[in-house]
């Protein structure tokens, strides 16, 4: 229940000079819906803080989610600081659904990170840090949950110093951690250590700053001559302020929300500027009609406007916008420049999909991949055969919700396989296809998704009317390997004007396409592939004939013969499967270690030097991707349930023996044969 009027809400709204769009980011049960639910009832939003334990919180709005107790799908929530209007994004913390906050993350102006007092600094608070000090988001760190039995402000203080970053500083500290009576207090401006220690930490980036250290100036090095120096370094993200408090009892939210208002940096744009934004989440309403979130960067867009989408043919039409207020997405007649709307109408949107003019929007926020892509996937069979239409066209509609699942379909088998990050995914996928689709379904076994690399350079052509090229094109490609991370670059080695644009277009694109599949059936994801030889017929007829494609290139002739030329330059170079690892850190009593390492070798671990933290050996390492699940359902009985695991995925790294294969899809070059009578046949039939 909503504890203010719509009309005063929007009284409320004329007033507001600045917009502020945060994240709130954490591992999962660090409380960051919690600390939601509190800043919601502290500003007055709600009257009752709601429980996850008992699905009651604003922004776990799906039956999933409720049930689950976690966060699912990223929320919009707004409330306001005195004249900042927060729009407030909380976002999974379960890794499982770190695609979620990937999209998130191109919308921010600034984050909040959640740590628990008691577990303090896990796996995904470090791979969160690292994306946010990478991406230059000014970031506040908040260690959550004081008043809880084990809190220990100070040993999570040493691990955000030592295992996220040394730019951190607590802003006060805790009285009585570990018990419900305890309470944050913030540290006095005219505390000389507080002064002091803050001094040392920002003269590291600040050369004025600095010399006023090292002579001693007591005016520039007091909090008062420091708030300045805080204030521009924790915007430019090159310093982390740190509060604690607990979401439950309120305490350290008055702090937080001063310094969200005060250190975090304002939306940027301007409302006349020409129309600039980008899609971060699509959703489908009551009447299957496609929802985009999108954050506005400049310009404003209004009810009934025609928006260009980049990459798409033709421009959308808005038919209704919603911008978030006092809690609640309420209907206006635009959105503009620094805010973040639902609008209704874009038919074609997608994920991703830049609204207008994609110069306008800054760099640090276009929608990229920060995080580490899928590294398992899974066959979904529907329980019933006759649901297999209503199947895939349910697969498809999660897909837009979420591109990195990512489907494969086997036409061959009548196959559908998704990707994931994890079972927890993979058991949402089954709910959801139940709850909203009605629709039964099982999965075979997770595998594991690996990668090929090109091992060298390899280089294949075929001349149009010569044997056994029947297209009637010339395509000649080299493939060479790019470093890691590169992706698939295509070059021209010939005159760009030696054939029409549309058929080097139809290359490039094939080109792409078929690298979906290498040698072994897996991705080719970095490397450069050059056209080094081409030619056409151009358009020809019999006498007084019309247009005769039999002895006439289409692109439909370049389509066909690239796969079979760029699968033979594969062969030539030759192709290596990589598989994923990932980074593990175990934490187990001293005296199972002995017993432990027998089973990390089995499970094909490399465990590096241990090392004493009192009754407990702490073991860094790498293990294949594929035996993380194995490790975990493991762990408890090695380690009589006191064993901790964290593990995020690191990179790739060749397999040793026989590669493992993936089933082909129906694309498939490799058999000659089978291959061109396929495509012909399919000609024909067109």
């Amino acid at each position: 229940m909503q504890s203010h009027t719509h009309q005063h809400a929007a009284q409320r709204q004329e007033k507001h000079q600045h917009t502020l769009n945060l994240g709130i980011l954490a591992h999962i049960d660090a409380g960051k819906t919690s600390l939601t639910e509190r800043l919601l009832h502290s500003a007055g939003v709600i009257d009752e803080v709601g429980s996850v334990d008992d699905g009651s919180t604003q922004t776990d709005s799906l039956a999933l989610e409720r049930q689950r107790g976690i966060t699912i799908k990223s929320a919009v929530v707004s409330f306001t600081i005195d004249d900042v209007t927060v729009n407030l994004i909380d976002t999974p913390g379960h890794p499982d659904f770190i695609a979620e906050v990937e999209r998130v993350l191109s919308v921010l102006d600034g984050a909040v990170l959640v740590v628990s007092a008691v577990e303090g600094v896990q796996a995904q608070t470090r791979v969160l840090m690292r994306t946010l000090r990478r991406l230059a988001i000014p970031t506040l760190v908040f260690v959550n949950k004081v008043d809880r039995r084990g809190a220990d402000p100070e040993r999570v203080l040493a691990e955000l110093a030592t295992r996220l970053t040394p730019a951190v500083a607590p802003m006060g500290t805790v009285r009585d951690p570990g018990t419900r009576t305890a309470r944050y207090v913030p540290y006095a401006a005219d505390d000389p250590r507080f002064s002091a220690r803050l001094a040392e930490l920002l003269a590291e980036h600040d050369d004025a700053l600095l010399s006023a250290y090292v002579d001693g100036d007591a005016a520039a090095l007091s909090f008062g001559g420091l708030r300045d120096v805080l204030t521009e370094q924790t915007r430019k993200a090159r310093f982390h302020p740190v509060f604690f408090g607990s979401a439950m009892t309120g305490t350290g939210l008055e702090a937080l929300t001063g310094a969200v208002k005060e250190l975090l940096p304002a939306a940027a744009g301007g409302a006349d500027g020409p129309v600039a934004g980008t899609v971060f989440k699509v959703e489908r309403g009551p009447a299957g009609e496609k929802v985009a979130y999108a954050r506005m960067f400049s310009g404003t867009v209004r009810v009934r406007d025609r928006v260009a989408l980049a990459g798409h043919a033709e421009d959308g039409k808005v038919t209704a916008v919603s911008v978030f207020e006092q809690g609640a997405a309420v209907r206006r007649d635009a959105v503009a420049a620094g805010q973040i709307a639902k609008l209704w109408g874009l038919t074609g949107v997608r994920i991703g999909d830049v609204l207008g003019d994609a110069r306008a929007v800054p760099e640090r926020h276009a929608v990229a991949h920060h995080f580490a892509p899928p590294t398992l996937e899974t066959v979904v069979v529907p329980r019933r055969a006759a649901d297999r239409a209503t199947l895939h066209a349910a697969l498809t509609q999660l897909a837009e919700q979420d591109p990195l699942i990512d489907l494969r379909q086997d036409t061959l088998r009548q196959e559908i396989s998704v990707s994931l990050y994890g079972e927890v995914q993979k058991e949402v996928i089954e709910a959801t296809l139940a709850d909203e689709f009605g629709v039964g379904v099982e999965f075979r076994e997770t595998t594991t998704i690996c990668v090929e690399r090109v091992a060298g350079a390899g280089e294949h052509f075929e001349i149009i009317d010569t044997d056994p090229n029947p297209f009637l094109a010339t395509v000649g490609l080299r493939v060479e390997p790019a470093p890691v991370g590169a992706g698939v670059e295509f070059r021209l080695g010939v005159e760009l004007g030696s054939m029409p644009y549309a058929f080097f277009k139809a290359v490039e694109e094939t080109v792409k396409e078929t690298l979906g599949q290498g040698l072994h059936g897996w991705e080719v994801p970095d490397c450069v592939v050059t056209m080094t030889r081409s030619g056409y017929w151009p358009r020809q007829s019999h006498a007084h004939a019309v247009f005769d494609k039999s002895m006439s290139s289409t692109a439909g002739d370049f389509r066909q013969l690239t796969p079979l030329v760029l699968m033979d330059a594969l062969r030539r170079a030759g192709t290596r499967v990589h598989e994923p690892m990932h980074r593990f850190r175990l934490t187990v009593p001293a005296d199972v270690f002995g017993t432990l390492l027998p089973a990390l070798g089995r499970l094909r671990a490399v465990p590096h030097t241990p090392a004493a933290h009192g009754s407990a050996y702490v073991v860094d390492g790498v293990i294949p991707a594929a035996r993380v699940h194995d490790l975990e359902q493991a762990l408890p009985g090695l380690t009589r349930g006191e064993g901790e695991l964290e593990s995020a995925f690191d990179h790739y790294a060749p397999v040793t023996g026989t590669p493992p294969a993936r089933p082909r899809t129906d694309h498939n070059p490799l058999d000659r044969k089978e291959y061109v009578q396929r495509v012909t046949r399919r000609t024909r039939v067109g």
